[in-house]
């Protein structure tokens, strides 16, 4: 008797969000399946008790078993949403007269977005580089090699001349764990970083110690990677850039600029050498903007 008590206020609280609030057709039914989820949860584990009868307790319950399922932060943030919302329905429908939502929190949304520069940008900051210096063929060369292929900062400091592989247009990262792993390296990065090795490398007084690393210091020992870090910042300064940047930006850019132009999250998760292809959802946030700019500029309906 219960269920059908639940699919009774449900379908009243499907109407409610129609005529009271005026929600298109897609939210609502967003909205209704959170709740049939509640339901089933309530059925399973707490048979009998009706939507009234609910405690703030059970809903605790039911947000950490949504969560063990495996759902994102995001997906369980929206699910509370709409249940908070069909008990503010119950209030207004004075058929509840505490709301036990009230106290009920969600789970904290990951990670901040990270900042992201946009191709123009990227282009801007290389071109800033003065190549009338061997420092500036060499950092042209790492900030390269740092976008076209999302280098970790400490992996591109521990990069080593024989995991180049220029006839195959592939490095051999050490990303974390020791775990290796092969991405791709574009045709502009190739192209500096044969110069800085060609050209510029090979005239370094080069200690004992650091003659496999790649990229080294006036010293002839392996690039820092505060030094990398202040390199960034001060073409920024130069450019009059205001974002806030840092080796790791380069790496958010190679994995948003890809995901928004069509690759495919699990082949962008395994160039990133990330464990989990969650780690990798965080940068999606750019194609989801970027449909819904092709949405506004190309739909008939728009």
């Amino acid at each position: 008797m219960s269920r059908k008590s639940w699919d009774a206020d449900i379908r009243d609280f499907g109407n409610y969000l129609k005529l009271e609030r005026s929600l298109s057709q897609n939210s609502i039914d967003a909205y209704v399946r959170d709740i049939i989820k509640l339901a089933d949860f309530v059925e399973l584990r707490h048979s009998g008790v009706r939507p009234e009868e609910i405690t703030y307790r059970q809903l605790q319950a039911f947000l950490k078993f949504i969560n063990e399922l495996g759902m994102s932060a995001h997906s369980q943030a929206r699910i509370l949403s709409g249940v908070k919302g069909f008990f503010k329905y119950l209030l207004f429908e004075e058929r509840i007269d505490k709301d036990p939502t009230a106290l009920l929190e969600g789970p904290r949304l990951g990670r901040r977005l990270p900042d992201t520069l946009d191709y123009a940008e990227i282009v801007k900051l290389l071109e800033a580089i003065d190549l009338s210096t061997p420092e500036g063929g060499r950092n042209r060369a790492m900030l390269e090699v740092l976008y076209s292929s999302g280098l970790r900062v400490s992996e591109l400091v521990e990069l080593k001349r024989a995991n180049i592989y220029f006839d195959l247009g592939f490095l051999r990262v050490v990303g974390k764990g020791n775990k290796e792993r092969l991405v791709p390296i574009g045709r502009d990065a190739m192209k500096y970083l044969r110069i800085y090795l060609d050209e510029i490398r090979v005239h370094l007084p080069i200690q004992k110690g650091f003659e496999g690393h790649v990229f080294l210091n006036r010293a002839g020992r392996k690039i820092s990677r505060v030094t990398i870090f202040l390199i960034i910042k001060a073409l920024a300064a130069k450019i009059g850039l205001r974002k806030s940047i840092s080796p790791h930006t380069f790496r958010h850019s190679f994995a948003t600029h890809l995901i928004e132009g069509g690759a495919d999250l699990r082949a962008v998760q395994e160039m990133l050498g990330h464990e989990s292809i969650t780690t990798t959802e965080i940068y999606t946030h750019l194609d989801r903007d970027y449909l819904k700019q092709v949405i506004r500029e190309f739909h008939p309906r728009s």
